[in-house]
């Protein structure tokens, strides 16, 4: 009877020691505000909305620790509508991330499953919508990701440790079709973090994105694209810095989004030119500068503005530009540690080439607005509330 009552004992204290070494965490945030927009298709529009700048979400997340340096981690992300209560990401259950995988304290992390691709990881940091400001400040529909409207599905993914303030990490996901390279996905990307100075550079290629249910970048269970854009292929790279001086952080980001046979966007009603045809290829060129100023712990003010050439490239031949301007300014206060108000608004403009006419690109619009402007211009302002848990 004794030794068994030791046994139980002795079975209780490594149970004990193995639950200490584990957690769940169960995370989330909620952003709701109140939208202003001077034009869609034509008309005002004032409404709720959930998630501009930051996604609403909740989720699990968890580490075991198996000895050696070596743990298991996991994450469950949901993103959602809080007015609707509807699922985000085209309906997709998890469909900010879920993933599983190993963390090595020397080696590195190695995770498996729907992720951010590493110019979300690395180089979005470096910009205002990627940064402190949100989906309004995004650069225009949002053709290099930084804003993150889609994530990278069947994702095999390596991230390292930080080696003195240097990181890098890369992803690969697999198209999980017979045809192998239909809907695959590659990024890579470094950052450089030390005392006032921060540096990063990302590159990304998708093939065929939005083509089908499977692969890399996907139709969602919605039967809507997951991704910005449907083309042949979808090719970003880019770098960034940021400054801190004081209370005040400047910024400067570049990015190139190289679109082959772009057919269709979530954004805009794009179409083929009337005098130059379809496109055989799209580029944006953005270049954007930001700055922050940190007057107290509890409240700070952002502002960005972005300079972005679009290049249209008809089938026959010949080219058409776009130039966006847009400006964006953001103040913000603390409440407490997991609550804050905040206020903020962007302006975008359009000069554009006559060959742009007719494609859609010549419309400005806003990622977060409800749709396209009747004119060159619009107009949208916010003000909202968020809380973390």
């Amino acid at each position: 009877m004794k030794k068994t009552l030791l046994a139980v004992g002795v079975l209780s204290a490594f149970a004990g020691v193995a639950h200490a070494q584990s957690s769940v965490t169960l995370f989330g945030l909620i952003d709701e505000g109140l939208d202003y927009t001077n034009n869609v298709g034509g008309k005002k529009l004032y409404a709720l909305s959930s998630g501009d700048a930051q996604g609403t979400r909740w989720g699990l997340k968890g580490v075991e620790d198996l000895g050696g340096g070596l743990k298991a981690v996991f994450k469950l992300e949901s993103g959602f509508d809080v007015n609707t209560g509807k699922l985000a990401q085209e309906g997709a259950g998890f469909g900010r991330q879920a993933y599983v995988g190993m963390s090595s304290a020397t080696l590195g992390t190695v995770t498996v499953g729907r992720q951010y691709d590493s110019v979300v990881d690395y180089l979005a940091p470096m910009t205002a919508n990627g940064n402190w400001g949100g989906g309004m400040f995004s650069h225009p529909y949002d053709n290099d990701n930084t804003d993150n409207t889609f994530r990278l599905n069947n994702a095999v993914k390596y991230t390292s440790v930080d080696y003195s303030g240097f990181s890098f990490g890369g992803a690969y996901a697999f198209s999980n079709l017979t045809h192998f390279a239909a809907n695959r996905a590659v990024s890579v990307g470094t950052q450089y973090s030390n005392g006032p100075v921060s540096l990063a550079a990302a590159y990304m290629n998708v093939d065929s994105p939005n083509a089908g249910t499977a692969g890399a970048v996907a139709i969602g269970p919605n039967g809507n694209p997951d991704g910005s854009w449907t083309a042949n292929r979808q090719r970003v790279f880019g770098a960034g810095i940021a400054y801190t001086i004081a209370s005040a952080t400047l910024g400067f980001a570049y990015t190139n989004t190289n679109l082959s046979q772009p057919t269709a966007t979530q954004y805009a009603n794009f179409a083929a030119s009337p005098t130059l045809g379809a496109a055989s290829s799209l580029k944006f060129d953005n270049y954007e500068v930001n700055a922050k100023y940190q007057f107290t712990p509890a409240f700070y003010v952002g502002g960005m503005y972005t300079y972005t050439q679009a290049t249209f490239d008809g089938t026959p031949g010949g080219s058409a530009k776009a130039k966006y301007h847009q400006f964006g300014l953001m103040a913000d206060y603390n409440l407490s540690k997991r609550t804050d108000v905040y206020a903020q608004g962007s302006y975008v403009k359009v000069a554009s080439d006559s060959g742009i006419a007719g494609t859609g690109l010549e419309f400005a619009e806003n990622p977060d607005a409800a749709g396209p402007s009747s004119t060159s211009k619009q107009f949208m302002a916010r003000i909202g509330i968020r809380h973390k848990f």
